[in-house]
């Protein structure tokens, strides 16, 4: 294949799942990351690629964000594993905050019906999968509902969460990097996610393989703020490695 036809497929995949790695794309191609690394410096130069830790999005697409739907429909078996994984993570009869995000509403469904906890979260859909659990008490945090999260945001979902100390939040993200940290499209999803984080005790982060190495518009926080990640065995071990120098113990599933 000659350069200029692997690079109209690499702008292909980029536009299609959001972003392209280089380990990926050599492996696909079966060229050198070298020679991908020239791909992308070229597609980047034409405008046409942003280029990003360990790969590249689509120009523009450093603020994109997929709706709720298509992010359900995305690495379902993997949020699957981590979901049943962050199980055992559930406080006996305490508190936690859970976050807006598919994998996070994956935790919500799979919580026991019979399960006693006290439970917060900004996300109606995470609060629709529970108001049958009759143990648990449930308390919606209020605000400008983002129809593309269906999360609650703005001043009064902040002074909710100033209000409270939660023992454990499980929290989502769109994007992870050891040294750029944690990160979203908006501002003002990224403004809740902060607030969470200061309101409980240990943070523990629920994110698929595929979000590592990406970075979005809003950034709202490190891991110095995570206790624990929970994700899937993609995770490639550099990004594994830097992530436990932080300080952040990592669980693969």
């Amino acid at each position: 294949m000659y350069a200029p036809e692997r690079q109209q497929e690499i702008l292909r995949l980029a536009r299609e799942a959001g972003r392209v790695e280089v380990v990926l794309l050599a492996e696909r191609f079966q060229v050198t990351a070298e020679t991908v690394r020239r791909d992308l410096t070229a597609l980047d130069r034409s405008g046409l690629l942003r280029r990003v830790h360990g790969g590249a999005v689509p120009a523009g697409r450093l603020g994109f964000e997929p709706d709720l739907t298509a992010r359900e429909a995305t690495a379902a078996d993997e949020k699957d594993r981590i979901a049943a994984a962050a199980l055992a993570e559930v406080p006996a009869g305490g508190s936690v905050i859970l976050d807006a995000g598919s994998t996070v509403g994956r935790l919500a469904a799979a919580l026991p019906v019979e399960t006693a906890l006290t439970v917060v979260t900004h996300a109606l859909p995470v609060a629709a999968r529970l108001t049958d659990h009759t143990g648990i008490d449930l308390h919606l945090v209020g605000g400008r509902v983002r129809h593309r999260t269906r999360a609650a945001v703005d001043a009064w979902a902040l002074r909710s969460y100033a209000e409270i100390h939660a023992d454990v939040l499980f929290l989502a993200t769109n994007g992870f990097t050891a040294e750029g940290g944690l990160t979203t499209p908006d501002l003002a999803e990224a403004a809740v996610k902060r607030a969470a984080i200061a309101a409980a005790r240990r943070v523990v982060l629920l994110a698929d393989s595929a979000k590592a190495g990406q970075e979005r518009f809003a950034r709202f926080g490190s891991f110095a703020d995570v206790d624990l990640l929970i994700t899937d065995t993609g995770l490639a071990p550099a990004h594994k490695a830097a992530i436990e120098a932080a300080g952040t113990e990592v669980a693969l599933v």
